[in-house]
Order: structure tokens, then sequence, then C-alpha cells
């Protein structure tokens, strides 16, 4: 399967900048952040994918939209493949918002606050992550999926940091990362 890191946010414009939590709940996607998906859109094309997960939250909608349309499959949204809650970036729009703003995707799954209310353990993202490669990996043709997801639960996934926009393959079947650093500074690397 292919993992996606949605699009450059309102949030990682301004942590970026400024290292500090601006305080922007669910954000959505910069003008780079909308190019960055209508990159990915193109980039995966030809990749014969024929299903796309993605994370409630606005960013990862947004960035799993052209990709959806484009392929004209739709998308399948999935709590489990969320952000690690750590910033108020990671407040999410309650279901009936979504709802309003998506009204192409089945939402009746979710609940209505479907993020945690404190800040997630690293042991607990890798929980999830570790939950939804094992769905993954059961799955007969589990290598036409895109996850569009985030920092945090790719991370989990593979052990590597991704940048805004871009991608990777992952093979569920394979082994989890051993080791995963969840706290590395260095100027470059810049989350959720």
């Amino acid at each position: 399967m292919i993992l996606l890191r949605h699009g450059q946010s309102e949030f990682n414009l301004h942590f970026t900048a400024t290292k500090r939590d601006p305080g922007i709940p669910d954000p959505k996607l910069t003008e780079l952040g909308h190019q960055q998906a209508e990159a990915a859109a193109e980039a995966l094309a030809g990749e014969g994918l024929r299903r796309v997960i993605a994370s409630p939250y606005t960013r990862a909608l947004q960035t799993a939209a052209p990709i959806a349309r484009r392929l004209n499959i739709p998308v399948h949204v999935m709590p489990t493949v969320r952000e690690r809650y750590a910033f108020t970036c990671d407040i999410g729009s309650p279901r009936t918002e979504l709802a309003l703003a998506w009204p192409e995707l089945d939402l009746a799954h979710l609940e209505e606050v479907w993020w945690p209310a404190i800040e997630e353990p690293d042991h607990q993202v890798e929980a999830r992550a570790a939950l939804f490669r094992a769905e993954m990996a059961a799955l007969p043709d589990w290598g036409d999926t895109l996850v569009v997801s985030h920092w945090g639960f790719i991370l989990a996934m593979t052990g590597e940091r991704l940048m805004n926009g871009q991608w990777l393959r992952c093979d569920p079947t394979g082994p989890a990362p051993e080791n995963i650093v969840w706290r590395q500074y260095h100027p470059s690397v810049v989350k959720p």
C-alpha cells in the first residue's frame, strides 16, 4: 500500500515559521497544500489504486479529494489513521460538521467527537498502527490501497518521517519498525 502525508496545512505553515502551536483546530490546506495534493494525484494516477482511506481531519480529506476524483473511487474515512493527538491542530471537526462539508462521504460510522480528549502517548499511536497493519495485511488486495494520513501515524507505521505531500510504499505483511524515534530535534523536522 502507499502512505501519503497530507499537504501543507495552515498549522504547518505557521508552526514551521515560529515553532509554536498557532492554535488552529482542524486546519485546512494552504495553497501549497492544495498544489501538493494535486501533484500527488498526478504522481499516483498510474499506481493501480482501487481504494483510498483517509483520516477524518480536514487536511487529509482535502488531500484525498483530488486523488479520489481523478481515479473515480470513493474515500473511506477511517479514524484509525488519524494523527497523534498532541497539538491544537489535532482537535478535529465533529461528524455533523464534516458531513455538511463533505456530503459525498459516508461518515455514519464516526462518533460525533472522534479524536482523543487528551494527548496520546507514543505507545498508543504505535498500537493503532499495529492494529491497522494487521487489518490491512488480512486483505488480499492491500497493495491497491492509498492511505492519506499524518506525520505521527506514518512514523508509527514505518519509522520514517515524511514531509507534507510525500508518500512511500508500506508492506503491512512485513515487520513493524523496531525503534521509532518520536522526538528528534532538528530544524527540518516539522510535526504534524
